[in-house]
């Protein structure tokens, strides 16, 4: 184990330090409306015995990925923005890298896991109860956190491995896996070649499976009889396209521009695997809560049962 510095310090965005404090207040409200949206339908569907549903569940699922992932970056993030608190502990810094990575690679995963969801419900109906019981959601749920933890926790491991004697400045808003790797003085060619693999290994396969999946959903709703039977069928599958399209056009963009693009500008670069990080995770609930019927009618019946009832009691008072 080398470790020759006891904490980095995270630079923001590069190049636009002087401009934190502007970025403070829409993370602040990035933050404030991810932890309120992911709590909030997660409530209601624990809150709804009906909603207690192989889709729902992995819903659950997804959205509790994303309150950890934002809670481990997000509220660093905005010391950093709001105080310019850029010091973050060795132990502290591989401890969040960790988190953000396998909870990211969790949510591909559950990603995967609704693909399959949806093609059992559309392809396979009458079999829908039978192939996706509880206990089959809940063994998925297993898979998904080994998958998480097994893929990513070299991460930290060959990161303790490099001896660290020259910059401790991170040129990132939080622990990302190659920007501290980079800072080592020692060649650090297995970790690129380890993080690469991974990515394209774990996130290639699961958009190969997601894709592989939706062409055998076109291929049967093709097949329905009526246009209002293939409409139906497709836009059950609206919020689920919308997430995956969310979460993995950014990433791979931001992923290529990281690695590869040297005509775009750092903090360009910084800033935009900043705005992949954050905003799956607050966009994620609210497509949901709005695109999925069943949610929409539950939460608008809560708030309204909600308005009649204090209404009543402000004219007992």
């Amino acid at each position: 184990m080398n470790i020759s510095i006891p904490f980095f310090i995270l630079i923001g965005i590069p190049g636009l330090e002087d401009f934190h404090i502007w970025f403070a207040f829409p993370w602040s409200i990035v933050y404030i409306i991810t932890v309120s949206a992911n709590l909030a339908v997660l409530f209601f569907i624990k809150r709804e015995a009906s909603l207690h549903q192989p889709m729902y569940l992995l819903l659950c699922m997804l959205l509790f990925t994303d309150l950890v992932s934002s809670n481990a970056s997000l509220p660093k993030m905005l010391l950093l923005f709001w105080f310019n608190a850029r010091e973050i502990s060795y132990e502290g810094c591989l401890i969040q890298m960790f988190i953000i990575h396998s909870f990211a690679n969790m949510g591909s995963a559950v990603l995967l896991a609704m693909a399959f969801d949806r093609y059992v419900a559309i392809c396979h109906p009458l079999r829908y109860i039978t192939i996706l019981t509880h206990q089959v959601i809940a063994k998925i749920g297993v898979m998904v956190v080994l998958r998480g933890v097994l893929f990513v926790l070299p991460y930290p491991l060959l990161i303790r491995r490099l001896p660290f004697c020259r910059s401790n400045v991170i040129v990132q808003a939080y622990c990302e896996h190659m920007a501290v790797a980079k800072l080592a003085c020692t060649d650090v060619t297995v970790n690129f070649l380890y993080g690469l693999s991974a990515v394209l290994t774990v996130v290639g396969l699961d958009v190969l499976f997601i894709i592989l999946s939706y062409l055998m959903i076109v291929k049967t709703v093709l097949t329905l009889p009526s246009k209002e039977a293939r409409s139906k069928a497709f836009n059950t599958c609206v919020s689920h396209i919308c997430v995956i399209s969310i979460l993995y056009f950014p990433a791979f963009f931001s992923i290529i521009t990281n690695r590869y693009s040297t005509k775009i500008a750092l903090h360009i670069q910084i800033l935009l695997s900043n705005i992949y990080l954050v905003l799956p995770p607050m966009l994620n609930p609210i497509v949901y809560g709005i695109n999925t019927k069943v949610i929409r009618v539950k939460m608008l019946a809560f708030f309204q049962l909600e308005c009649e009832e204090d209404l009543q009691l402000s004219r007992g008072l």
